[in-house]
């Protein structure tokens, strides 16, 4: 952990860099994973997951409408839980089409529209993410996606991991791909004779699974937003619980050895104390050395004023910001940037991971910036409508001829003046 005191705002810019993750040196390698799948489909599927996974398999579908999965009952009980909530927080979400008009005689109005091909990827290396299954799974069928096509690796058995088969049930999924990594992306990407093609490709994943899905949008599949290791920011006073605070550092550290772990307060106690709290916890996680070295990379800055200290969250753009303030929810207003905010010194963002309705799907390495996370919104395109009436045409006509004339447009012009000729002949 590395302490830094009361830096200038000039150089605050070097202290939210984050590693650099270079796709280019991938892109070989998963354009050579593309170019199998497109040649050889579900056999290349197979031989990848024996080539990678360790496992051999004779298909990469699963229908799981006859098997029975048996899941510890409190953990069902969690899950259901959590399910309630995110179907309560994305049930809301929804939006009622308002037809305005903007003129006498011109109606406008915007529904929305579910994508109808969808690919949920859902990680299964050392960590079954049914989480995530929750997250992108319950506001797809919210949106009305048609197809929804969920990709995982397979068990060391060569079947689906227990609690995500479960999951699947729960949610009404009768099918999966037992299939990961990169070849999965660009299952999703291209189809094969079993997998649908989708048209926009949602989940985490590592180094290569980022790689395949920046390499799907070149085949004109879109893909839910940019990521990159998980991170955190906690924005600490006196106030905050130095376990709790510790607590939450060391809840993304143990993700991978990559995670960005940020501390920022306006009390050198409070960092001492949350040092101290750090080192004695990590001895107990069983992801201790993955979390070490997350932690080798982490910064506590000491910066003069919890405002400043927002200002430096703000510049950072963190993917979780952990905000253990007084007042946290009356000085909210000013977070402009971050994926998704905790407030309070009760607000774990564990929370929002798992059971609180929120979507932990969410934006990386600075992306806050620009994107949000998954949404209802992520799963709908937007289509616009307009209806002109006789006497809308007759009112707006003549300003649209005027304005395609300007740009010597006449086609357009004519679209106009036609239709008012007609009008004089009524």
């Amino acid at each position: 952990m590395k302490f830094i005191k009361n830096p200038s705002k000039g150089t605050w810019d070097l202290f939210c860099k984050r590693p650099g993750l270079d796709v280019s040196e991938l892109e070989t390698a998963i354009a050579t994973v593309f170019s199998e799948v497109k040649e050889h489909g579900d056999q290349a599927l197979l031989d990848f997951t024996k080539r990678f996974d360790k496992v051999e398999m004779s298909r990469i579908s699963i229908d799981l409408t006859s098997v029975e999965f048996s899941i510890n009952p409190d953990l069902q009980k969690a899950i259901k839980l959590a399910k309630s909530n995110i179907e309560t927080f994305h049930n809301a979400q929804k939006e009622i089409p308002q037809k305005i008009e903007t003129q006498e005689g011109v109606t406008c109005w915007r529904k929305n529209a579910a994508i109808q091909n969808v690919g949920l990827y859902i990680p299964g290396g050392s960590a079954a993410l049914f989480s995530t299954l929750l997250m992108l799974a319950i506001p797809a069928k919210i949106a009305g996606c048609r197809n929804i096509v969920v990709c995982t690796p397979p068990s060391e058995s060569g079947s689906i991991h227990e609690v995500i088969g479960w999951t699947c049930q729960l949610l009404s999924i009768d099918k999966v791909y037992l299939t990961g990594g990169a070849q999965a992306i660009a299952a999703m990407a291209l189809g094969t004779e079993t997998l649908p093609k989708t048209d926009k490709i949602f989940g985490p994943g590592n180094q290569y699974v980022t790689a395949a899905k920046q390499m799907a949008q070149k085949y004109g599949v879109a893909i839910d937003i940019p990521a990159g290791p998980s991170e955190i920011l906690v924005i600490a006073d006196d106030s905050a619980n130095p376990a709790f605070v510790a607590a939450d550092l060391l809840s993304q550290a143990e993700h991978g050895p990559d995670s960005q772990v940020v501390l920022v307060s306006n009390s050198k106690t409070l960092i001492s104390s949350v040092e101290n709290e750090v080192k004695n916890q990590v001895e107990d996680l069983p992801r201790k050395e993955t979390a070490l070295q997350a932690l080798e990379n982490s910064i506590f800055i000491l910066i003069d004023s919890i405002e400043d200290c927002i200002d430096f969250s703000n510049t950072y753009a963190p993917e979780h910001l952990i905000m253990a303030v007084k007042d946290a929810e009356a000085l909210s207003d000013k977070i402009t940037t971050a994926g998704s905010v905790f407030l309070g010194n009760w607000s774990c963002e564990s929370a929002g991971d798992y059971a609180s309705g929120t979507n932990h799907t969410l934006p990386t390495n600075g992306y806050a910036r620009s994107h949000s996370g998954v949404s209802l919104d992520s799963f709908v395109k937007k289509i616009t409508f307009q209806k002109l009436s006789e006497e809308g045409i007759r009112n707006l006509g003549p300003s649209i001829e005027t304005m395609a004339e300007a740009e010597q447009l006449q086609a357009h012009k004519n679209a106009v003046a036609l239709r008012l000729k007609a009008l004089q002949n009524v």
